[in-house]
């Protein structure tokens, strides 16, 4: 994984081709691809008469990577955090890397009613895994990311700007999980009882808390 950061373009390659699951704006869905790139913009860049997905397209083709999946964000790319975690469990070897940027001005509590927010800011998660995946498999990583960022932004105790109970997230958040597409035969599982499951909790429960914490540090 190598990252390139221009702002308000942080590009991530993931070396080879992947197997890419997310709801990005672009790209979305299940499909290959070599790299993800994050797109800043400010709150005013995205009025109600903004086409977002042409914004986007037009960033990805400016930065020469125009069948990259595309995020939008209005967090700082600058104060992108990229962890990684590695563990062995009975013989088993697994590493994952996650790349965040933490915005938490659009924070929300699960089930909050529906509606727009006064303020922009999302949390977008790039997490990659050493090795090959079934559907399934992918499908479970993507679970475990969107829960180890709801703990974490739990636990950084912010309150939802809707209901004012504790946030789970915010309103726009996204999350894309890569697997190669090859070297070992995919595994069939990747829960939290696999090596593979316990590194990807680890490594974004590594990145979203400590963007969450230079979010609320920042001025």
């Amino acid at each position: 994984m190598e990252l390139s950061l221009r702002p308000p373009i942080l590009a991530v390659d993931l070396g080879a081709p992947h197997r890419v699951l997310s709801w990005a704006l672009e790209g979305g869905g299940l499909r290959e691809a070599q790299a993800v790139v994050w797109r800043q913009v400010r709150d005013g860049d995205l009025g109600l008469d903004v086409d977002a997905g042409a914004l986007l397209r037009g960033a990805l083709s400016g930065c020469g990577r125009p069948e990259a999946v595309g995020l939008l964000t209005s967090a700082s790319v600058s104060r992108v955090v990229h962890c990684r975690a590695e563990l062995e469990h009975q013989g088993e070897r697994a590493a994952a890397e996650c790349v965040a940027t933490v915005g938490l001005g659009n924070r929300l509590r699960i089930g909050d009613p529906p509606g727009l927010a006064p303020v922009a800011g999302t949390i977008n998660l790039l997490v990659q895994v050493g090795q090959p995946l079934s559907a399934a498999a992918l499908l479970e990583v993507l679970s475990l990311a969107v829960e180890a960022r709801t703990l974490a932004v739990h636990e950084l105790g912010v309150a939802s700007v809707r209901s004012g109970d504790r946030a789970t997230g915010t309103g726009t958040d996204c999350v894309v999980v890569a697997a190669p597409l090859t070297g070992a035969a995919p595994l069939a599982f990747a829960g939290k009882h696999t090596a593979i499951g316990s590194a990807v909790g680890r490594c974004v429960l590594d990145a979203v808390r400590a963007g969450g914490r230079a979010c609320l540090e920042s001025p």
